[in-house]
């Protein structure tokens, strides 16, 4: 798929966004099982950039079926829930801004790598025996953050409290002087308040004076002579005395010293932690994938997916496929169908039917399971045995781009055009109503022309879907080797439409537009006269293929039709209403001559 899904396919398809309310209702919120954020992050770029190679589509498809065991899923997925986001933990840790509390995340990650590989162990798939040699289990880091950072660090050194008791030896003397020392300051309150017979004597400190003893106003007169003034205030003195400075200052130097001593015990944790960033990656890049296995397996068992069959020919063949975000929504009410596509007799599918009826859900559908093989899941059908194709192209829906002043036809265009110049014979092409921006044969002129370029080009002849409105079209699949038609069924039931969702061989006898603005809620005046106009302009329908003999048309070598082919215009209809009303016995030759040239000029 040139690697990558163009941004049009993918919101054409709903991959990550939906055009409706709903903006989980996508085919990435459907696959997202992942339990760890990295592992999210990875199943997005898988779906992004589906593989172009068999064999590594197979290896992951065997890892998906290995891992279909709900025993051996879920004892992986329990542990992957106690991994933290390993690969935006190491980018913190390698820009130097990693905290404490990132260190123990990536300690306690790392202690569930031993498990991991336990529950690996006995894996027979090669891609998750290979993972399980990738997840370094790396017991020197793990033993290192065990012991050196307490269980619930602060967010940064500067709190404090950071380093476990036990780690190094002078950070643990330092913060026993602390402690002893504001344990023997606490003792000297009582002691003073005693000498003094200052009750309410109290010991205190701030950055500004550090320690002092602060008594009330009432309580001067009763202040030893060895207390020396440091400030007074409104209703209190604050004093100090030569011994509490001492303890000051060793409460002080080691508080000072501890935290300059925590920071750098950290700084080397770090960089050690940091050393082994190969083999963490390695591990983190481990554990995402086996995370999006696990993820992409648990949504198979839910929905009800298969494994596909990939081959090197050029056959799309499913049986019983499902739109798998449609299904979600609607339940067991979806209504499957089959797909058979080639490159040769069964490269042009045109496909007609009504409004509603699910001709675009059945295009999507086809490229979501192509997409869903090429990623290495599972899908959803009965059975699926498809090709590797190199992009999926789609051109469907209709949307203006204000902003650069392009109209809807003209984004349909400009999306179409990329189609015919990139699309090659590995291509899978959606084209959902070509030509419907612009007037009925304007449109009608360039849907026929892009389905035949897709057909008959040697360099761009891609299996294309071609879902149209323009019944026309039908008559071009008729003659065309490698075209076939294929109609969305429904029925009409007591004046309804009926729509049955069902994919057969054949075209659609008509659109039942008209039905479907019915049920929109259309005033039944407006129905009415949309029917009597349908009527009349169904007499003078537009016919592209016309018998032989009249359009001059001739096979070509190889049994393909010649490339020039004959479109009747529609005769104007006020002309053939003037000529009904004219009264040719009382016409002279000079008046007959005139309204000919009138009539002739009205004629398109």
């Amino acid at each position: 798929m040139g690697g990558v899904l163009d941004a049009v396919t993918l919101r054409n398809l709903e991959i990550f966004e939906s055009r409706g309310e709903k903006s989980k209702n996508t085919l990435f919120g459907l696959l997202d099982e992942t339990v760890t954020g990295m592992g999210s992050r990875l199943l997005r770029q898988w779906i992004s950039r589906p593989s172009l190679k068999r064999a590594e589509i197979q290896t992951l498809l065997a890892a998906v079926t290995e891992l279909s065991d709900p025993i051996l899923r879920e004892k992986l997925r329990y542990l992957l829930k106690q991994v933290s986001d390993l690969e935006r933990l190491i980018g913190r840790l390698n820009l130097g801004t990693a905290t404490p509390r990132d260190i123990v995340a990536l300690g306690r990650s790392l202690g569930q790598a031993p498990q991991v590989n336990q529950v690996l162990a006995d894996a027979q798939s090669l891609l998750l025996q290979v993972l399980a040699e990738n997840v370094f289990e790396l017991p020197e880091i793990r033993d290192l953050i065990e012991r050196s950072i307490v269980d619930e660090p602060p967010m940064t050194t500067a709190d404090g409290g950071v380093i476990r008791d036990g780690y190094n030896a002078e950070l643990d003397d330092l913060r026993s002087v602390s402690t002893s020392a504001k344990q023997i300051i606490a003792r000297f309150e009582d002691d003073e308040r005693t000498r003094t017979g200052i009750t309410n004597l109290k010991i205190r400190f701030n950055n500004v004076f550090g320690y002092y003893i602060e008594v009330s106003k009432g309580n001067v007169s009763r202040v030893p002579d060895d207390y020396e003034r440091r400030q007074t205030l409104a209703n209190a003195e604050r004093y100090t005395t030569p011994q509490l400075k001492e303890w000051e200052q060793k409460v002080l130097g080691a508080e000072e010293r501890i935290g300059q001593l925590e920071a750098e015990l950290f700084q080397q944790i770090r960089d050690r932690v940091c050393g082994e960033t190969r083999k963490l990656q390695s591990t983190a890049r481990a554990l995402a994938t086996l995370d999006s296995l696990c993820a992409l397996s648990e949504t198979a068992t839910k929905r009800n997916f298969v494994c596909p069959v990939l081959h090197d020919g050029d056959e799309i063949e499913v049986v019983n496929g499902r739109h798998p975000v449609v299904e979600a929504s609607i339940g067991n009410s979806f209504i499957p169908n089959d797909i058979r596509m080639n490159n040769s007799t069964d490269r042009l599918l045109v496909i007609t039917g009504a409004n509603m009826g699910g001709k675009s859900t059945f295009l999507r559908q086809v490229a979501i399971i192509q997409i869903l093989a090429q990623m290495g899941s599972f899908v959803p059908a009965t059975s699926a045995r498809l090709p590797i194709v190199d992009r999926v192209w789609t051109r469907v829906g209709a949307s203006d781009d204000l902003a650069s002043g392009r109209s809807t036809f003209m984004v349909e265009m400009t999306e179409t055009a990329a189609i015919l110049h990139n699309a090659t014979p590995r291509s899978l092409v959606l084209l959902d109503e070509i030509g419907r921006g612009t007037s009925t044969f304007d449109g009608l002129s360039i849907a026929w022309a892009v389905a035949e370029h897709l057909h008959n080009s040697s360099e761009h002849a891609a299996k294309t879907m071609f879902a149209t409105h323009y019944h026309e079209m039908t008559e071009l699949a008729e003659n065309l080797p490698g075209a076939k038609n294929y109609q969305i069924t429904a029925t009409e039931k007591d004046g309804d439409v009926v729509f049955l969702h069902k994919l057969q061989p054949g075209k659609a006898s008509k659109s039942y537009g008209i039905a479907v603005a019915k049920l929109a809620g259309l005033p039944a005046n407006v129905i009415e006269r949309a029917k009597s106009v349908l009527e009349k302009l169904e007499q003078y329908e537009l016919a592209v293929f016309a018998d032989e003999r009249k359009t001059g048309l001739a096979k070509a070598a190889g049994g393909r039709l010649a490339s020039q082919f004959s479109l009747f215009a529609v005769t104007n209809e006020t002309a053939i209403n003037e000529l009904r009303d004219v009264d040719i016995a009382n016409l002279s030759a000079a008046e007959s001559k005139v309204l000919l040239e009138k009539i002739k000029a009205k004629i398109v």
